[in-house]
């Protein structure tokens, strides 16, 4: 297989004013765009040509960094942009809901405890809701890495790389997480991630 650049499934200014048209124009047309390029540049006359993605993130992992980082973002990203939507947040489907409260106490505390991830993410990186031995937990992890490569299912990711926020926020990167659970997270895509995965 090789990556392609997905369009983003809104228009560029439908997750304003909490992530603007710039910052979607740069991140998704320019570094989601440089992470396809490489890596299917990278991926060339390797083992891993004609597997799937997440084969070749789990397989590359350790063994071919350059690829890795490449092929990870562009997973990560691939889900980043079905992770929001305009006017997101707000009620959390009902399975999920249960879930969430079932393994990390409430709402609130995955709320407090996603946003602590991301926060305490030094440099680049991700914070995670992920299904690992069939329970949810918080997970964060540096650069392209997702939980795929510790075993677990990432079921909803926040990318906390500065171009993600850095047009917006400044270096404010508590607000731009407070503003991606309150207002952009599109709970029906985790919903159906959380499904596929339980």
């Amino acid at each position: 297989m090789s990556f392609t650049l997905p369009d983003l499934p809104y228009a560029y200014d439908a997750l304003a004013p909490y992530m603007s048209r710039e910052t979607l124009e740069y991140h998704h047309d320019k570094h989601h765009l440089a992470y396809v390029n490489n890596g299917n540049n990278l991926l060339k006359g390797t083992e891993f040509e004609g597997k799937t993605l997440e084969e070749i993130v789990v397989g590359s992992f350790g063994k071919n960094a350059p690829l890795f980082n490449n092929a990870g973002q562009h997973y990560n990203h691939l889900h980043f942009w079905n992770w929001m939507k305009p006017n997101g947040g707000g009620a959390i489907p009902g399975e999920i809901e249960k879930k969430i409260i079932e393994d990390i106490g409430s709402i609130d505390k995955f709320k407090e405890d996603f946003i602590a991830a991301g926060v305490g993410q030094f440099g680049s990186g991700w914070a995670w809701l992920a299904l690992k031995d069939g329970k949810l937990v918080v997970m964060k992890s540096a650069n392209g890495e997702n939980p795929l490569v510790q075993g677990a299912t990432p079921i909803l990711g926040v990318d906390v790389w500065e171009h993600s926020y850095y047009i917006d926020y400044r270096n404010r990167r508590p607000d731009y997480l407070k503003a991606f659970v309150d207002h952009l997270i599109n709970w029906d895509y985790v919903a159906e991630l959380y499904s596929k995965a339980a």
